[in-house]
């Protein structure tokens, strides 16, 4: 299984109201120094409504980026309970998903 696919079929297990960082996600797929190809991988996601990139953040609780634009990744974020203030997950420590 590639590298990519591999990102897509993790984050899919992130549930609602949970996020999920890049580096974290970059461990689960097997390379932890590949940060920055999860967030390519999640840009080049073919199907965003069943595989939720929205829910992959920063490390350090930033929002990042979306393909759709940060509006529109905040904004399906709080549908799903998750808030956000100054382009930050609020409690973040309390809704991060851990592979």
């Amino acid at each position: 299984m590639s590298f990519s696919r591999r990102v897509l079929q993790l984050t899919s297990q992130i549930p609602k109201g949970k996020v999920s960082t890049y580096l974290l996600l970059a461990r689960a797929a097997g390379n932890a120094k590949a940060a920055r190809a999860v967030g390519n991988a999640l840009n080049a996601n073919p199907a965003p409504v069943k595989v939720p990139c929205h829910r992959v953040v920063c490390s350090d609780g930033k929002i990042g980026g979306y393909v759709f634009g940060v509006k529109k990744k905040i904004l399906l974020l709080e549908k799903e309970g998750v808030k956000v203030k100054n382009g930050r997950i609020l409690d973040f420590e309390k809704r991060l998903f851990k592979f």
